[in-house]
């Protein structure tokens, strides 16, 4: 297989990660690709993908000729795992469990980017999407929301990286939540683009039903419900409950996460700021922005930042909390590769300090 072109191996620190994608056609599967083939200690070792076996990569995906041309494989755990040390698995939920078992009985360090092994309680995940059928390993996954759990990637040997909604949600509560200041009813509005849905084609996400029209979903209990309950719950230390309504909007990438909450006792704006930059002074990949300025899709669309805005309502104990992510990137493969640069010791930001896509 002809490998893909990378940067040049950065001397100062010349690890080597041979890496596979299972899954490496959608739209999350791409993604990984892209942000893969341009850093600078990995090496693309295998592909592979279910409808497109025997082909090319730049087949696929045009855009990608010159740059990776690899042969896309089946997923033959067996067959394959002599070739990599590291898997990312990008396949749907329940086909994805199988494939991990698989690889973590072959001794190979996984980051999931399915929702099998978010969920701590195997009876929680049953009763959001179907008895679960790798127990055994489930309660050795981290999950890979790199802020909170930095210490436990280090160590990891399955990384179970979260949704894309729950990732800008939990990150825009993680303070208020840290300190205890607010109330454990939350109320999260949030709206994504359709690549959030995947690849897959269906009439509902077809041109004519999503173009010009604007609707929530998973109204009635969405599957990232738990997975935000499951999140906050372990910072306040405390059962949390959530309502949360997704919508989806006609644009390809993106989430805007509006979160209602109610503080125990009358905050500022000032106070927040203070509180969220206090947070994350350190975090290369959240931007706290300034009192009065809010978060766009458009400022962080192609990267790895969550971009946060808050504001306490005058004369009430009432604030809101907008957080804005690139579904694809923060949301899934660059939280992946951000996710593998912990668990190996690299800078954490290699690979993902690029500017987004203007306009």
């Amino acid at each position: 297989m002809k490998p893909a072109a990378t940067e040049p191996l950065d001397l100062a620190n010349p690890l080597r990660i041979r890496a596979a994608v299972f899954g490496a056609t959608g739209y999350t599967g791409i993604e990984l690709v892209r942000l893969l083939t341009r850093h600078p200690n990995v090496e693309l070792a295998v592909l592979t993908s279910e409808n497109f076996v025997g082909k090319r990569l730049s087949e696929v995906y045009p855009a990608f000729a010159g740059t990776c041309d690899a042969v896309l494989e089946p997923a033959d755990v067996g067959g394959l795992s002599p070739r990599f040390d590291l898997a990312f698995t990008a396949l749907p939920h329940g086909v994805s469990m199988e494939v991990v078992a698989a690889l973590v009985a072959a001794g190979k360090r996984v980051i999931d980017l399915s929702a099998d092994f978010r969920l701590r309680d195997p009876n929680v995940y049953a009763r959001w999407y179907r008895p679960h059928q790798a127990q055994e390993i489930l309660a050795g996954a981290v999950y890979g929301l790199t802020e909170l759990h930095r210490e436990e990637l280090r160590r990891a040997t399955l990384v179970a990286v979260p949704g894309c909604y729950p990732t800008a949600a939990i990150l825009g509560l993680f303070p208020l939540f840290r300190e205890r200041l607010v109330e454990s009813d939350i109320v999260i509005d949030a709206k994504s683009g359709v690549t959030g849905a995947g690849r897959s084609a269906s009439v509902e996400l077809s041109f004519g039903e999503v173009n010009e029209n604007f609707k929530a979903y998973g109204v009635a209990g969405h599957r990232h419900t738990p997975e935000i309950e499951q999140e906050l719950g372990l910072i306040a230390k405390q059962a949390v409950q959530v309502i949360f309504v997704p919508h989806l909007v006609p644009m390809n990438r993106g989430i805007l996460s509006t979160a209602y909450a109610r503080v125990k006792e009358p905050i500022t704006d000032s106070r927040l700021e203070t509180l969220y930059r206090q947070a994350y002074e350190r975090e290369p990949f959240v931007r706290v922005l300034p009192v009065g300025v809010w978060p766009q899709t458009k400022d962080v669309r192609g990267t790895n930042v969550c971009a946060i805005g808050y504001h306490a309502v005058p004369g009430s104990r009432h604030l809101l909390v907008i957080s804005a992510i690139d579904n694809l990137v923060k949301g899934a493969a660059g939280q992946a590769v951000q996710n593998m640069n912990v668990m190996y010791g690299l800078p954490e930001e290699t690979g993902l300090l690029r500017p987004g896509f203007v306009p």
